[in-house]
């Protein structure tokens, strides 16, 4: 199946009725018209220049220029989980602990799947590498902000609450138990649905890509399941490794509540 390039005229099209929208939304008065402008410019421009940057590393394939892109996305990925948060830790361990649960919970979960299930040679192959590595690190990126700024959130609001339990005689764990959990299914819930809804709702990005560009749909469902089991593997254990981090550090050794470590 021939693959149909599309010239940069077609895609001004599309840029076109985006600005068609943002002129609806100035009309509307919604406030969002500068963000949906610049949101459209960056990802016209970033994705743009990850093209370049893509093209030279499939032309090189050499691995310690894969090792320092992937840690480029995991450290913006970390400052994009620390700016979705309303209430963060203070110090470096707003930027620590997210990253830090997606660098063992994405990094493992995608090495794994290069080298056992998809087998490429070499393992760390671009091609596969890198796509698999930033879908990873995107929805994780997502489930671990959801669950930290639920987490400081709930801790914030219900203090009172955890204080009284804490005089009671309960653990620091068990005082904040329920919000523990809860911030961990808000964290774990979209990728939930993402796979509830694959198919029949929705026909995935990567599966959709792949068709575009030509492959067999029975070997795109296939990498499609892989990425999602995959993704929500990854999604899971970030927001339950953030969780258990950041609740930790709201406690002292004494196990009383510290909301002076919220900014």
């Amino acid at each position: 199946m021939e693959v149909i390039d599309l010239a940069w005229w077609k895609l001004a099209l599309a840029a076109l009725l985006l600005l068609l929208l943002a002129l609806c939304v100035h009309l509307a008065r919604l406030g969002i018209t500068r963000s949906l402008v610049v949101a459209g410019v960056r990802t016209a421009v970033q994705l743009t220049l990850i093209g370049l940057v893509l093209e030279v590393l499939f032309a090189t394939s050499d691995l310690l220029w894969i090792v320092l892109m992937a840690f480029a996305m995991l450290l913006v990925a970390g400052r994009e989980v620390m700016a979705r948060q309303q209430r963060r830790l203070s110090g470096g361990w707003a930027f620590g602990v997210g990253t830090g649960a997606m660098f063992l919970s994405s990094f493992t979960v995608t090495v794994l799947a290069l080298t056992v299930v998809i087998g490429p040679e070499p393992w760390y192959s671009p091609q596969y590498a890198i796509p698999l590595l930033g879908m990873m690190l995107g929805n994780t990126m997502t489930g671990v902000a959801l669950s930290l700024d639920r987490l400081t959130e709930s801790i914030w609001r219900q203090r009172a609450v955890i204080e009284n339990r804490l005089m009671m005689g309960q653990t620091w764990r068990e005082a904040v138990g329920d919000i523990r959990r809860d911030a961990m299914r808000g964290g774990m819930i979209p990728s939930i649905n993402a796979m509830a809804a694959a198919g029949i709702v929705s026909l995935p990005g990567m599966m959709t890509g792949q068709i575009l560009a030509g492959s067999p749909p029975a070997v795109a469902v296939k990498y499609q399941i892989l990425v999602m089991f995959t993704i929500t593997v990854g999604t899971g254990f970030g927001a339950l490794m953030a969780v258990s981090v950041g609740s930790r550090r709201l406690f002292d050794g004494r196990e009383r509540l510290r909301l002076d470590r919220l900014v």
